[in-house]
């Protein structure tokens, strides 16, 4: 199973460090990453494996917010199934 997450917010030091410390203590492989940085503005994308995480999906969605807004950027993160039907043309 997969999701997907997305980090939008201000450039700063450590958001990929804190996301990725985040994701590995909590049994999330990251299976592709992508990253782009506009002017003072970051963005990025990561597909990430669900299929055995330490806690409830739930939980991870809960925590990646909080995790944000300590670094004061908007991270989200959904089931794959549901981003595609979103995002479907």
């Amino acid at each position: 199973m997969k999701g997907i997450i997305t980090v939008l917010g201000k450039d700063k030091v450590g958001i990929i460090a804190k996301v990725c410390t985040y994701l590995a203590g909590h049994n999330l492989n990251i299976l592709d990453i992508s990253q782009t940085i506009i002017q003072d503005y970051f963005n990025m994308m990561m597909i990430v494996d669900i299929s055995a995480p330490s806690k409830s999906f739930e939980e991870i969605v809960e925590d990646l917010q909080q995790v944000g807004e300590e670094i004061g950027v908007e991270i989200k993160l959904q089931h794959e199934d549901i981003f595609n039907i979103m995002h479907r043309i």
